[in-house]
């Protein structure tokens, strides 16, 4: 079965929550498929949401969420969706990820919401794929998985396997199965009763427009602000910017301080550091590898300013990657 065949209702879904898995994109992902029965009258979808052993789950908002089964019980189920949130990438569970390839060589489609495609990765199940991913999470998910084509689209549908980027873009993704399954009509119908506004195409962009980010319009600023985002690894001077957004140095700091109320230097030295921290959280590179990855000079010299910014060091802020339940066979 591929995501979104039509199907003879209901369509049974299995939630599989992860420790620490975003609330918003799990409710985004749940809420749209009972306004659906609520609208048509009668059980198109019904769903139960697993845990690895049938206890509660706490979100990465610490609310503890109750399940119907485990992963040891039967469940007569036609997708998964794996919700996941913080700290997915060192989810490394060895029974969860055999219990996926089960549901995979049973014919059930799969899926993830925000960073639970990072499970479908380790177990093997997004190889030659494409998928979606939370900007933040891209370019270290991509590094991990060189097989599998990370996009920052909103959402992707690749065959049987369906990912999207978190937040409320999984409304937007279940939107897109019921309007496959079920019709325009319906989808937006439900659209209309979660306030939505147009349902998203998924090459709609996962970020918001950056003169809506910081607050200004002036298209030299925009422009100087673009270049640092394209140029972490290897910063240009502020000469170069400037000539490369059609401004003179001192106009560009003139922007920089009337719009944003800091210096260039400033701003793309913070752009930096926010970059080194994604990585520290989210990959095992190693220190120096990720001061360079960011443009500095030597790992004391980042340490330094990182320490500055965030009031603690790279390595006191990178905890070790336990993973409470990876290494049980079970």
């Amino acid at each position: 079965m591929s995501f979104g065949t039509p199907a003879q209702a209901p369509t049974e879904i299995g939630f599989f929550l992860v420790p620490k898995f975003s609330m918003m994109a799990f409710a985004a992902a749940l809420e749209p498929l009972r306004s659906a029965n609520r609208l048509a009258g009668r059980s198109l979808y019904r769903w139960r949401l697993v845990s690895r052993d049938g206890k509660p789950v706490t979100a990465s908002n610490d609310i503890a969420v109750p399940v119907d089964a485990s992963i040891r019980d039967p469940l007569p189920i036609s997708m998964l969706v794996v919700c996941a949130g913080i700290n997915a990438e060192r989810y490394h569970d060895r029974g969860v990820l055999a219990w996926l390839r089960r549901l995979d060589a049973r014919g059930c489609d799969l899926g993830a919401i925000s960073t639970g495609a990072y499970l479908l990765a380790h177990a093997g199940l997004l190889d030659g794929r494409t998928c979606a991913l939370h900007w933040e999470n891209l370019a270290s998910f991509g590094e991990a998985f060189p097989a599998v084509a990370a996009t920052d689209e909103i959402f992707v549908v690749d065959g049987d396997r369906f990912t999207c980027s978190g937040g409320t873009a999984a409304l937007d993704m279940m939107l897109h199965l019921m309007q496959l399954q079920h019709g325009r009509e319906l989808a937006t119908a439900v659209a209309e009763q979660f306030i939505h506004g147009p349902i998203r195409d998924r090459h709609e962009p996962q970020r918001m427009d950056l003169r809506h980010r910081i607050g200004a319009t002036h298209p030299g600023l925009l422009a100087a602000i673009r270049l640092m985002e394209a140029h972490l690894e290897a910063p240009l001077s502020q000469e170069a910017i400037a000539r490369k957004a059609g401004l003179s140095r001192r106009q560009l700091e003139r922007l920089f301080q009337r719009s944003l109320a800091r210096t260039p230097n400033r701003h793309y030295l913070d752009m930096r550091l926010a970059r080194a921290r994604h990585l520290l959280e989210q990959t095992s590179r190693s220190v120096l590898d990720i001061a360079v990855a960011c443009g500095f000079i030597s790992a004391s010299h980042f340490t330094r300013r990182f320490r500055e910014r965030f009031g603690t060091t790279p390595r006191a802020l990178r905890r070790p990657a336990a993973a409470p339940a990876a290494d049980r066979l079970n």
